[in-house]
């Protein structure tokens, strides 16, 4: 018995559903996807319903890219959506299905507040993402690029994304972290709260910690009435592992190519789009088998 049938005999004795077992419906494929409200989990709805008759695809809500691959390597997900520097640390067996979009570093503090730059962030009470998220790893990184210990010169808390703004609002942090796309509905910018410029920072990170981040911009009016801000974009990589069947892989990565336009969340409108060469750009994370030869049919 080849490992895929065996992997599908076992899961049937389990009574579970497992990827590309055949059968008489399409394979299902559980997505770890991130917060609810959160650029990750939009995406993976949009990709689940933009045509289930050839793949079915099962968000799984989690606090973000560190518990998504968390969950793909006890396998209690079949894909996980991640940034490229969660998966540079966490290599372990992973292959990619595509690059999709990427995530906006959003330091956010109160509209009036005397904050500017991330260097008057000495001493301030911070959230850098839930527990589990990539902005947990990024966040600490982006603090010692400026300078900052975050052991010893801030004081860090994790929080979920409506949990931190909430806090920020009531006056129990100075400011957020958040890495998602634009505009991210729950931050009530300009109105009510200010994004930090980190533009600076982007070569400082990129010699510190590796080529993976970007300085980028997040448009004047992205947030409605908000000037154009200079900040740090990372990759969002769609990963999954070498046990996911090739027709599986296949399915996934030909609705990222073919339903592009149904996979536009709110929070990307305007600012970014998926095509097949940008979904190619893994990072260095080789592509699964199955995806290759549909790349290859529209790539030319």
């Amino acid at each position: 018995m080849n490992r895929r049938r065996f992997l599908c005999a076992t899961s049937a004795l389990a009574a579970a559903t497992l990827t590309g077992c055949g059968g008489d419906g399409p394979p299902t494929v559980r997505v770890a996807a991130g917060e609810i409200g959160g650029f990750y989990h939009a995406f993976t709805t949009l990709l689940a319903a933009a045509d289930p008759g050839t793949v079915h695809i099962q968000p799984v809500t989690t606090t973000g890219s560190l518990a998504n691959l968390e969950l793909l390597g006890r396998g209690d997900a079949d894909a996980a959506l991640a940034l490229a520097d969660s998966v540079d640390v966490n290599p372990g067996h992973l292959v990619a299905l595509g690059r999709v979009y990427e995530n906006y570093l959003q330091f956010v503090v109160a509209a009036h507040s005397p904050l500017r730059t991330l260097a008057d962030l000495r001493g301030a009470r911070i959230s850098l993402g839930a527990p589990g998220s990539g902005a947990t790893l990024t966040g600490e990184r982006l603090l010692r690029a400026a300078g900052l210990d975050p052991a010893t010169d801030v004081t860090v808390t994790h929080l979920g994304l409506r949990d931190a703004v909430t806090t920020l609002h009531d006056g129990g942090i100075d400011a957020l972290l958040w890495a998602g796309g634009v505009p991210t509905g729950v931050l009530d910018i300009p109105r009510a709260l200010r994004l930090l410029d980190l533009g600076d920072l982007a070569q400082p990170m990129r010699d510190r910690f590796g080529y993976l981040y970007d300085r980028v911009v997040i448009p004047a009016d992205a947030y409605p009435g908000s000037p154009a801000v200079r900040t740090i974009g990372v990759a969002n990589l769609l990963v999954t592992t070498p046990e996911l069947p090739d027709e599986a892989a296949a399915a996934v990565t030909e609705l990222l190519i073919t339903r592009a336009e149904r996979l536009v969340p709110t929070e990307a409108a305007g600012t970014q789009f998926l095509d097949a060469r940008s979904l190619i750009g893994t990072n260095g994370v080789a592509l699964h088998p199955g995806a290759v030869p549909v790349y290859r049919r529209y790539h030319g």
